[in-house]
């Protein structure tokens, strides 16, 4: 695709692909990916449910012997004591003396690594494991809203301000929230926490970033924000092998919000946000900042690109756009739907597939690093293979993968032997990294098919399906009381569809990014995996595009001489 503003491309191409002013900014924008994924997966250790039994009530206490106390365990299997003293069935239900099963109602924990959490505090377990699982999907449920609110925000109101209200709300509430008792009011500010905590920051600076360095550059420090958040994770297990008591644990997560306080002073607003919305002399001194912090000795023509932003403001229609410019027009329809599908599949697989990290055994903090580590070699692999495959073909093949992986681990879901424990945790461990590298792909490809205009909101919108499908996932996890089998095959089936139609997306390698809502719809018209042969004719689409948009600019241009 040709450049769609060639005034704003010229004031950008200054600043070159990848300098000194970019790699501060990135790093600022960094911070807040580190956040996000410690805040997304805090409840995994402070709301951690470890292993446990249940408490029989001794009602027949007082008809015992210490003999009958210091009986094995095999002892009591066989003696009168059975006749006295209710009977332990599962880890949720006994058999009391009159032999009628009840259900357990306080629980003894397993404190070899968790001393204190809230599920051991409001008992997450048996017929209250709902509590638990609403417990997280209160929190996607706040990124599902924030991301979709906040990124509209973000695209009308300016990525900065949005960026900050984000960082001071996630620190405040990631405290807050550690000290309420209530279990309703938790949820409320979890909520409340996820729109703030996994969805402002994080997908503001994403696309902070991807409109701030050249091209060549977005794929690596895309995939580098991926990897962030990975790191994130394994912060969160870190921590909750140090700290044992949940309060403090909390504490901490939320006090990693503190970082990006300095951030309005630091970070500076996107100039191409700013130009496309007609405040070209403000994204001229930022990009002359940045020249100085890159140390070259450019002369920008400041007074003849604000002049020429003006005439295009002139002519252009003076209004906003939000969540429905997506899906007006045809082919952006399309891409809008497709693109929302595959966040949605990604999400439910890659939950799906964390959930199945309970057939590994031993310390559950290193369990929890190792998963978020073996992300590593997948985003690796992208950096070397993305701009050489290009983005459809990535993200369909790695999530058709992962949904192989899926529907795999069902099909051994309940065998015992340790050949099949170890087949398991592989298949899972691979679906997991095929997933989180289709999930990181799936992140640059949006920023790359969306408008400037809408693009923070098309990625909004792509993270709210994302979050919607993880805050469904746990309690679609719940049917395994049906049939253990039932939810892994649904994660997988989605992502195998998903995957499949993403083939029919336009590449976007190696294009400039549409600026206006025209050049969106326009952009990769007839270009799908079928009629360019994974990507070898984009070229061709590319240079229809072309046509097309000459086309545009020239109307412009006669409006503008008839002025």
């Amino acid at each position: 695709m040709a450049s769609v503003d060639k005034d704003l491309e010229e004031l950008m191409s200054h600043l070159g692909e990848f300098g000194k002013y970019q790699f501060r900014q990135y790093c600022l924008h960094l911070l807040a990916t580190i956040t996000a994924g410690l805040h997304m997966l805090s409840l995994l250790t402070v709301a951690a449910v470890p292993s446990h039994r249940c408490d029989i009530p001794e009602t027949n206490a007082s008809v015992l012997t210490k003999d009958m106390f210091d009986s094995t365990i095999q002892d009591w299997n066989t003696s009168s004591i059975m006749d006295h003293l209710p009977r332990r069935l599962d880890n949720c239900h006994y058999l009391d003396r009159d032999n009628v099963t009840q259900e357990c109602t306080s629980w003894t924990y397993d404190t070899t690594y968790f001393q204190s959490s809230r599920g051991m505090e409001w008992n997450f377990v048996c017929s209250r494991r709902w509590m638990g699982a609403v417990a997280q999907s209160s929190y996607m449920l706040g990124v599902f809203m924030g991301a979709v609110t906040l990124g509209s925000m973000a695209d009308k109101y300016g990525r900065k301000i949005i960026f900050y209200v984000s960082a001071v709300a996630q620190l405040l509430l990631g405290v807050l929230v550690a000290f309420v008792n209530n279990y309703y009011v938790f949820l409320v500010l979890r909520f409340l926490y996820g729109i703030f905590g996994s969805a402002g920051a994080y997908i503001t600076g994403f696309v902070l970033t991807m409109e701030l360095v050249g091209p060549s550059r977005r794929t690596v420090c895309g995939i580098l924000f991926q990897l962030a958040f990975a790191a994130g994770f394994m912060l969160v297990a870190l921590w909750g092998a140090v700290l044992k008591d949940r309060m403090w644990l909390q504490i901490v997560y939320g006090l990693h919000s503190a970082i990006l306080l300095g951030h309005w002073w630091l970070m500076d607003e996107s100039p191409r946000w700013l130009w496309a919305h007609g405040r070209a002399a403000e994204a001229i001194v930022i990009v002359q900042k940045g020249l100085k912090v890159n140390g070259k000795n450019v002369q920008i023509d400041a007074a003849r690109l604000i002049s020429r932003s003006k005439a295009q403001q002139e002519i252009k229609e003076d209004k906003s756009y939000g969540a429905l410019d997506l899906f007006r027009t045809p082919n952006l329809r399309r891409k809008s739907l497709n693109i929302c599908l595959n966040w949605f599949a990604n999400s439910i697989a890659y939950y799906g597939l964390a959930l199945n990290t309970g057939n590994l055994v031993g310390n559950p903090f290193f369990m929890l690093f190792l998963s978020g580590v073996l992300e590593i070699p997948a985003y690796i692999f992208i950096i070397f293979t993305m701009d050489r495959v290009g983005r459809r073909c990535l993200v369909s093949s790695f999530m058709m993968m992962g949904g192989l992986c899926c529907v795999c681990a069902a099909a051994i879901t309940g065998a015992t032997s340790s050949l099949v424990a170890i087949a398991t945790v592989t298949i899972v461990l691979v679906g997991k990294a095929c997933i989180a590298g289709s999930f990181a792909v799936v992140y640059n490809y949006t920023a790359e098919l969306f408008p400037t205009v809408v693009r923070n909101t098309a990625l909004g919108i792509g993270s709210m399906c994302a979050r919607l499908s993880g805050a469904l996932t746990p309690m679609i996890f719940l049917l395994d009381s049906l049939d253990p089998r039932i939810p892994a095959v649904l994660f997988g089936l989605i992502a195998l569809v998903a995957g499949f139609l993403a083939f029919y997306l336009p590449e976007t390698l190696n294009q400039p990014m549409p600026e206006s809502i025209e050049d969106g719809e326009n952009f990769g018209k007839g270009d799908t995996c079928f009629t360019t042969c994974l990507g070898r004719g984009a070229k061709i689409a590319a240079s229809n595009h072309d046509i097309t948009m000459n086309q545009v600019h020239e109307k412009e241009k006669e409006k503008l001489n008839d002025i």
